[in-house]
């Protein structure tokens, strides 16, 4: 919607018409054909149309354009009444500057600041009322620190606020204390699984040690037994099919003999 044509004062082209609520031009778009309308106007307007709404040519969001500098010049320079001449305002000013008048009216209605508080008062009353809402807040006279709304004083209890506060703090504590127990424990489950893990990980490495370990004090025995053959000979044993071909295949080393044979005599025994 634009603005009322009745607050302005003077001479207002009919080109600065909005087409479509006929009222001046607020933040104004322009079609191809021409026409100017009010950004809010054309953009309900063609939600269930497709052509402009003076002369029926088509039309589409995409081909709207900014108002003519010139045109837009002569918009700006209208003067206008304030939207709060009815509250008794008397400001005329130029539609360019009418917003930040506005703003800074002092007959304007705003709302109060104290929270919860529903009324609505002129900019230059606004002082007073605060002074005497029956939202504003205080401290406690008593030194208790609670803020206090006006319609509360008469019925505010020092110990019992002070008390309730103590207790959500109370609350409050033990939640976190909680919180910290829990995640305490959860840390010391996963390091507890961890050093499961590893104990085992451990044990299967000392075994296979104890298996080699085993192994090598087993070859070294061997190794000393052999060493004590005489090297002219073998022991004096009696040599079966199997030893006596050991012995031919095993000629060009004597300790690998020494060895096999001895192995032969261990599974023999």
């Amino acid at each position: 919607m634009g603005y009322d044509l009745e607050r302005f004062v003077g001479y207002v082209n009919e080109g600065l018409l909005c087409c479509v609520c006929r009222d001046v031009l607020e933040r104004p778009l322009q079609a191809p054909c021409e026409h100017a309308y009010c950004s809010s106007c054309i953009s309900t307007w063609l939600v269930h149309h497709h052509s402009c709404p003076e002369d029926r040519l088509p039309l589409d969001v995409g081909s709207l354009k900014p108002l003519y500098r010139y045109m837009r010049n002569d918009l700006n320079r209208l003067q206008i009444r304030c939207v709060n001449a009815a509250q008794g305002c008397e400001v005329v000013c130029s539609l360019e500057s009418l917003h930040s008048h506005e703003d800074e009216c002092e007959f304007a209605f705003i709302s109060c600041a104290n929270t919860g508080c529903p009324v609505q008062v002129e900019r230059r009353g606004l002082e007073a009322h605060l002074s005497e809402c029956s939202f504003r807040s205080r401290e406690c006279p008593n030194g208790c620190g609670h803020t206090l709304l006006s319609i509360d004083q008469s019925q505010h209890n020092c110990v019992a606020e002070l008390r309730t506060e103590v207790e959500m703090l109370r609350v409050e504590m033990l939640c976190k204390v909680e919180e910290v127990r829990r995640e305490m424990e959860s840390r010391l489950d996963s390091q507890r699984r961890h050093m499961v893990q590893k104990e085992s990980q451990l044990k299967n490495e000392v075994e296979e040690l104890k298996v080699k370990s085993r192994k090598i004090t087993y070859e070294q025995k061997t190794l000393k037994t052999v060493a004590s053959f005489p090297r002219s000979g073998y022991p004096s044993v009696r040599l079966c099919s199997a030893e006596r071909n050991c012995k031919n295949n095993n000629k060009r080393n004597p300790l690998k003999l020494h060895l096999r044979l001895y192995m032969l005599q261990l599974i023999k025994s």
